[in-house]
């Protein structure tokens, strides 16, 4: 297998600085009830004034279809709807929308972004999602996970996991390598999308703002393993993403994810191609190449997504991200922790598929 171009995790880089934008919920979809539901109190407190008495003993006639009740309100909210989908297109044209110093549209994100994983994300992987009140609801946190799936979609998933579960509708950066940056519309949508490379210049930036950073140390040796090593953790690199933490002084929640590594059950690699094409391998499966594009749909899976205990960094002293054998101890106890959890899921499911 070719080896990829990682940019290390403990390299350092220079950016320019900036300031954080709040985060900002999702908008929930649809509408509530319009005034009109409330039209039938408004008449009988009506008929119950003086001299109106015989008034309100006359038949009502029945309510027909579009004067208020549930097909008005329907209609009202598909009106706020394209209302608001117009406002959204008017800012993207007249470009009055903002991005921070890393390319994060968060309005992209939210609006489009999200939208298009959903379905994916609730219909077809039926992703179950565990240990969500682990991650703080404010302040800097680092969710390490385990990689895998030969396609990165776990990375998605778990973005979409932390959003939609979160009370506090956090949202997750995560730390990418630099063939993600490589790709010509991959590399645009990953920059709108909070995506960073994974450098520790840059991971300890977003974590002293606030944000919550994922990483996933595994990396190209996590999601091109063969179909018979699936759920064997690979190896977690120097413990970059632990010095990080230490520095920024931020918990570390590990993370299990089980599903992944079924969606395309990776029975073979071929080298020359993955040279030829540049990148770390070129997956074989039941149905890839052998079914041209409808090979590379992936099987629909059940997922469970756990996010374990946290484990605190802060009581560390500032020189403790130098010291090599507290990143050997701290590195293999997030290991440890993230693969137990992985056992214990797979104990526990009942089928691959459901």
């Amino acid at each position: 297998m070719a080896d990829a171009k990682v940019i290390p995790f403990d390299d350092d880089r220079s950016r320019t600085g900036g300031s954080a934008r709040p985060a900002r919920r999702r908008p929930s979809g649809g509408g509530g009830r319009g005034p009109t539901a409330a039209s039938p109190v408004g008449t009988a407190a009506v008929s119950a004034l003086p001299g109106q008495q015989d008034a309100s003993n006359q038949p009502q006639e029945p309510q027909r279809a579009g004067q208020g009740g549930v097909e008005s309100d329907g209609r009202g909210g598909w009106d706020r709807r394209i209302a608001g989908g117009l406002s959204f297109l008017r800012r993207r044209v007249t470009g009055e929308y903002d991005v921070d110093e890393f390319g994060y549209d968060e309005e992209l994100t939210d609006q489009v972004l999200m939208s298009m994983l959903r379905p994916v994300y609730e219909k077809y992987f039926r992703v179950e999602v565990k240990g969500i009140e682990n991650i703080p609801s404010e302040g800097g946190a680092l969710i390490v996970s385990n990689h895998s799936g030969t396609l990165p979609l776990d990375g998605l998933m778990l973005q979409v996991a932390v959003h939609d579960n979160h009370p506090a509708g956090r949202h997750l950066r995560l730390l990418a390598a630099d063939l993600v940056f490589m790709l010509p519309v991959v590399n645009e949508l990953a920059r709108k999308a909070g995506h960073t490379l994974a450098c520790a210049e840059d991971a300890e930036r977003l974590l002293r703002r606030g944000e919550v950073v994922g990483v996933m140390p595994e990396g190209f040796k996590g999601i091109g393993k063969p179909f018979g090593e699936r759920y064997k953790l690979q190896r977690f690199g120097r413990g970059g993403f632990v010095s990080t933490a230490l520095r920024a002084g931020v918990p570390i929640i590990p993370c299990s994810i089980v599903g992944a590594e079924e969606i395309y059950p990776m029975i073979g690699n071929s080298k020359t191609l993955a040279r030829l094409l540049g990148v770390p391998y070129f997956p074989v499966t039941p149905t890839f190449p052998w079914l041209g594009p409808l090979g590379a749909v992936p099987l629909p899976t059940k997922w469970t997504i756990q996010f374990g205990e946290p484990i605190s960094t802060d009581g560390y002293p500032v020189e403790a991200a130098e010291d090599p054998m507290l990143m050997f101890n701290l590195t293999d106890q997030v290991r440890e922790q993230i693969q137990h959890t992985l056992y214990r899921l797979l104990v526990q499911r009942r089928s691959v598929f459901f």
